[in-house]
């Protein structure tokens, strides 16, 4: 008999069972693939993390609190998880990138800075700017490795005495007297089980069916002209406000393969999570390419590799994190929708709280079933 089983051990389950062992409880992951594997959300060197949420401010608290508990792993691990080069938000003062951003840094007295174009180009020349831009800088900002942030999770959940299966994937759960776990190779009790399965949650959810569709999402990586100009002193992560483009977002250049670019939800184009994720094609590479040339040409001035990954997307863009409604054993996390991994770190102590004391203090109230399943 388990207190708890995670199923998934991408960057929300891997979290939850760490946060469930250091408590001392009896827990158990089960991953049906390897971390951070190239079919998940949760790969590719680098995701952004910020203070200055543009998104809605209700965010803020949980980013602090995330700020918090990434710092707490990072002294357990005695390793660097998570680099303070800054974001920079661009867009027209009135556009909802800026104006959210300077929303949430009015509710809670966030630092930063607020560029006009001769100052973007004396401090960050690896931008270009159109029209009326501006560009706010979050100096809390930065990038998250995922790869090293699950595997710590991890190595910290089983050396607190975890048990961790990969390779083994989940085929059903039955909610009897307790809970059963069931995959081709064994059945587990558990008193609660969290699903965090991803880009799959409506497998072992089926409420979430039409509304958790997984989407292809599209990178790429340049390599700079100018590698002066692209290196993280002169040119932080951003967020760049394309209007009816979309969002976009970037690094600088963190490892060998250069600068990293890509365009929120990309086309929005729906995938069969149990197939590979589909081929890079033309029209993808013409999508960024153009942007890369447009935007920042001295800095990401060759395109060496293009790869497809994906993200599971909830109405609004926000996260779901609740009690299943008819059995409030099991608890359900789809808490990605493209922009989630930086609050993993918080996101694992939530599932904690709702596994092991059936709520939270930490304000979730925007993330429940009920909020989802209206209209």
């Amino acid at each position: 008999m388990y207190d708890v089983i995670i199923i998934g051990l991408g960057a929300m389950g891997s979290a939850a069972v760490a946060e469930i062992a250091a408590r001392g409880h009896k827990v158990l992951g089960l991953e049906a693939f390897q971390p951070a594997h190239k079919l998940s959300s949760s790969h590719g060197d680098s995701r952004i993390i910020r203070l200055g949420y543009h998104e809605d401010p209700a965010y803020v608290p949980l980013l602090q609190r995330a700020y918090r508990n990434w710092a707490r792993m990072e002294r357990r691990r005695q390793t660097n998880l998570l680099s303070k080069v800054g974001v920079l938000q661009i867009g027209k003062p009135g556009s909802e990138l800026i104006g959210g951003m300077l929303a949430s840094c009015a509710e809670y007295g966030l630092a930063h800075e607020i560029l006009d174009q001769a100052e973007m180009a004396d401090r960050y020349p690896a931008y270009r700017l159109a029209g009326d831009e501006i560009g706010v800088f979050d100096p809390e900002g930065g990038y998250i490795r995922p790869e090293a942030a699950i595997w710590g999770n991890l190595k910290l959940a089983t050396a607190d005495g975890a048990h961790i299966h990969i390779g083994e994937r989940v085929t059903r759960i039955e909610r009897g007297a307790t809970i059963m776990v069931r995959s081709p190779q064994a059945s587990y009790e558990t008193r609660k089980v969290i699903v965090a399965t991803g880009a799959w949650i409506s497998e072992l959810v089926p409420e979430l069916a039409a509304r958790a569709p997984p989407i292809k999402q599209v990178v790429a990586w340049y390599q700079p002209g100018d590698g002066f100009l692209a290196q993280p002193e002169r040119m932080p992560c951003f967020l760049s406000d394309e209007g009816e483009d979309g969002t976009w977002f970037g690094f600088p250049q963190i490892g060998v393969d250069g600068v990293k670019i890509g365009k929120h939800c990309h086309f929005f184009e729906p995938i069969d999570p149990d197939q590979a994720n589909p081929p890079v094609t033309h029209a993808d590479m013409d999508l960024l390419d153009a942007f890369a040339a447009r935007r920042m040409p001295e800095v990401a001035t060759t395109r060496i590799k293009a790869v497809t990954c994906r993200y599971t997307m909830l109405p609004g863009e926000n996260f779901l994190i609740d009690l299943l409604p008819a059995d409030p054993r099991v608890i359900v996390c789809s808490a990605c929708s493209g922009h989630g991994f930086k609050f993993a770190s918080v996101i694992g102590e939530i599932l904690a709280d709702l596994a092991l004391d059936g709520g939270t203090t930490l304000p979730i109230a925007p993330f429940t079933f009920d909020r989802h399943m209206v209209g």
